[in-house]
Order: C-alpha cells, then sequence, then structure tokens
C-alpha cells in the first residue's frame, strides 16, 4: 500500500521543493553527484537514467503492463478471447505476475507501467508490501479519454479515486491517463480539461508525477509545449526502427522542457520474434539476442528514459536487464541482423499495429 514514512502531506510537500529546484535550473541538479541511496530500488548492476525534470532515477529497462503471451505460461488463462480476458483471481496467473515483479526487483527495475483496469489492479496486488521497491504507473483507460463520456475534468478525477479505492493505494506514482492513439482527435477543450485533471491530482496529493500517453507525434509535440508545467512524462511507442528526426522531432521538445519518456513496443508488438516466447521454442536463443539488441538499440537515445517492454516470465526480465550490461553500441553485423528482423517484423505486423509504422521516424 503506501510507500514507508512517506505521507501525502510530505510528498506535496516534496512536489513543491522539487518544482523550486526545477525553476533554480535543471542542469545545476543534473550537475550534482548522484546519491545512490536516493535511487529507488537501486542495483550496483543496472543502469539508471534522470525521469525528465523530476529529479527520479529510472532503471534504463522497465516493465510495461500488457502480458500478451502470458498464456504460453499459464494455458488456457484467457478464455479463448483477448489478452485482456486473463482471469485476474487465477491463481497459477497470479502467481506469474508475482514472480515476474519478484525478479524485477531483484534485477533493480523500479517502474511498471499499468494502463488497463486489469493491470493496475494485478500489479497493485503484485507489489502489495513492498511497495517501496518500485514506482507505479496508473491509468484506467476504460474510464478515461478513450471513453467519450469521460473526457471532462471531474469525470477524470473521479476515475482516479475509483481507482484507487480498488487498488488500496492513497496516490500513484505516475498518472498517465491514456489517450485516443491518434489524441489530435481530441478536441482542445478535452486536452484543458485532462491537463487540469492531472494538475487538480497532483495538488491533491493524489499523484506525484502526471503525463499521458498517446501515438500521435505531431500532438504529443503541441501538447507538451501548450502544458510544459503538467506534462512531466509522456508514454508512447519507440521500436528497434525508431530514428530521431533531425529538426521539429518530439524527442526535441520533450529534452527542452524536462519531459521522461517511457518506450512502448519496443519489440513491435512480438513482431520482431520468430518465435512464440515459450521456454523451449526452438528460437528462443536467437529471439533473446534480437530482443537485447532492440533494448540496446533504443537506449542510445538519451531522451528515452527506459524501453517498457511486456515480460511474461522471469527468463525475460533477466535477458532485458543483460541488455543494459551489454556493450551499448551494436556493431556492424549487429546492427544488419536488427534491422534485417525488423524489416522482416514490420512485413508481418497485424492489421491493428500498422501505425507502429508512423514512428519509423520521429
Amino acid at each position: 500500500m503506501n510507500e514507508p514514512n512517506l505521507t501525502r502531506r510530505e510528498f506535496v510537500r516534496d512536489a513543491t521543493i522539487a518544482t523550486t529546484a526545477v525553476a533554480a535550473g535543471i542542469q545545476a541538479a543534473q550537475a550534482k553527484p548522484k546519491d545512490k541511496s536516493k535511487i529507488l530500488n537501486y542495483n550496483e548492476n543496472m543502469e539508471y537514467r534522470r525521469l525528465g525534470r523530476s529529479g527520479w532515477m529510472i532503471s534504463a529497462v522497465c516493465m510495461g503492463g500488457h502480458w500478451k503471451r502470458v498464456d504460453t505460461m499459464v494455458p488456457g488463462i484467457f478464455g479463448g478471447k483477448s489478452w485482456l480476458n486473463a482471469t485476474l483471481d487465477n491463481p497459477d496467473f497470479k502467481k506469474n505476475r508475482y514472480d515476474v515483479v519478484t525478479r524485477l526487483i531483484e534485477k533493480g527495475v523500479n517502474y511498471i507501467d499499468g494502463c488497463t483496469r486489469e493491470e493496475v489492479l494485478t500489479y497493485s496486488e503484485a507489489l502489495r508490501g513492498r511497495r517501496d521497491k518500485m514506482h507505479l504507473g496508473f491509468s484506467w483507460y476504460q474510464e478515461e479519454m478513450r471513453n467519450k463520456d469521460r473526457r471532462t475534468t471531474k469525470a477524470l478525477l473521479e476515475t482516479l479515486d475509483k481507482g484507487l479505492l480498488a487498488c488500496k493505494l492513497d496516490y500513484v506514482d505516475l498518472w498517465r491517463i491514456t489517450m485516443n492513439e491518434q489524441s489530435s482527435k481530441h478536441t482542445e477543450g478535452e486536452v484543458a480539461e485532462m491537463m487540469a485533471a492531472l494538475e487538480s491530482a497532483k495538488k491533491q496529493g493524489k499523484a506525484r508525477l502526471t503525463g499521458f500517453s498517446s501515438h500521435d507525434r505531431p500532438h504529443i509535440k503541441w501538447m507538451i509545449e501548450t502544458y510544459p508545467k503538467i506534462v512531466d512524462v509522456v508514454v508512447t511507442p519507440y521500436t528497434a526502427k525508431t530514428k530521431e528526426l533531425p529538426t521539429d522531432s518530439v524527442f526535441e521538445a520533450a529534452r527542452k522542457h524536462g519531459v521522461g519518456m517511457f518506450g512502448i513496443k519496443p519489440f513491435a508488438s512480438a513482431s520482431l520474434f520468430k518465435g512464440d516466447s515459450k521456454l523451449d521454442s526452438p528460437t528462443a536463443e536467437e529471439d533473446d539476442r534480437l530482443a537485447r539488441m532492440a533494448i540496446r538499440y533504443i537506449l542510445c537515445n538519451p531522451a528515452i528514459t527506459a524501453p517498457i517492454p511486456g515480460l511474461i516470465n522471469a527468463h525475460q526480465v533477466d535477458n532485458v536487464a543483460m541488455a543494459v550490461q551489454e556493450r551499448r553500441k551494436l556493431d556492424v553485423a549487429e546492427a544488419k541482423e536488427l534491422d534485417d528482423a525488423m524489416n522482416l517484423a514490420w512485413n508481418k505486423l497485424p492489421a491493428d499495429y500498422q501505425w507502429l509504422k508512423d514512428w519509423e521516424h520521429a
């Protein structure tokens, strides 16, 4: 539940202090030596990167909430339907999620992103009694901006309160509202309502940091530039094919305004892999290598705080943690292998993921 020794009043106080520090100059703060004791769940074998102007140090690889292939670990858990239909109270599923979170903690990972009702309920429970080891991102997309009836400040704050109650939390570390994938379809008035909800949640001590998720590059840039004091974090696609535009890039805006960025779909929704993610897959070793190369490639862009892949077992946690320790820059042979694999991934993207190609240049 609550983080030890941190009351709501205390973290509102800390947020005020942090805002003052930002106003005094982000560069000066970054020049100070890192105090490892201030890094949540610090592990000497993990790299930590600054989450924008927040000053939080986040592990260089984190976990996204999706468990799309967990049925290979818990057969039948989806009931023949979508991964969102997983039976959340299934003991084998709960053990799988608990064990994965345990391995994340052991490896020094300190952020889990949840963007659905199912995810925030599952990870809040998996973190019960050890919340002091992990920052938790919160979004209940079913009752946020993708729902046309929940696009007012009042409705969004009601969703947050409902989620806090259901998850038995007093506050969330990051409230990152999930918008329409093409968020420019929201009116400017709807965006203003959303930003007011985020600002209010932070003032009330219900969210330590605030932001949003969108797949709409120009609109993301506009929102960062229009609401620079409210947008702390953006959650958005970044694959092993993504390259930063030389000018007018969304990452340029993020750097300018000190916005942290989490990259979703680093493996192009598993299209990068040849196998089915089973531990005994004949291509498991090759797929592990491709996953590590993708993580290394993404981390070459310092504007990305961390990629957040979905992970279905402890082995996958170990593999992405290993990528952080490997040489960062790909050699010529590795770069060609990854590029060839991503070309194949692009060719087999499902119809509902063709939009990922829009993130080849950002």
